[in-house]
């Protein structure tokens, strides 16, 4: 059975889609570190830093599915489209 391409997402559609959300994170992240106490920086921001980090990994693939549905959909076969191009095939 050969693969079928169901409609491919495109990396810089992603990252204009997720853009707010990587500048959120990345100030969470800022703001974890530096409110951090002296001496200990990684103790304090390590886990407020791994959650926003997380969030959005989830966050982009949760994006990234829903474009890949949303391709899929629009590639997805029309059965009166095929039954007019085999019309079209017959008349010939």
């Amino acid at each position: 059975m050969d693969r079928q391409d169901v409609g491919a997402i495109d990396s810089a559609a992603l990252q204009k889609e997720l853009q707010e959300e990587f500048e959120a994170c990345i100030k969470q992240v800022t703001e974890a570190v530096n409110t951090a106490r002296p001496g200990a920086v990684i103790n304090d921001s390590e886990e407020p830093a791994r959650v926003a980090i997380g969030l959005l990994r989830q966050k982009i693939f949760e994006k990234a599915i829903q474009m890949k549905a949303d391709a899929a959909e629009k590639a997805a076969f029309s059965p009166s489209a095929q039954r007019r191009q085999m019309g079209d095939k017959n008349t010939k």
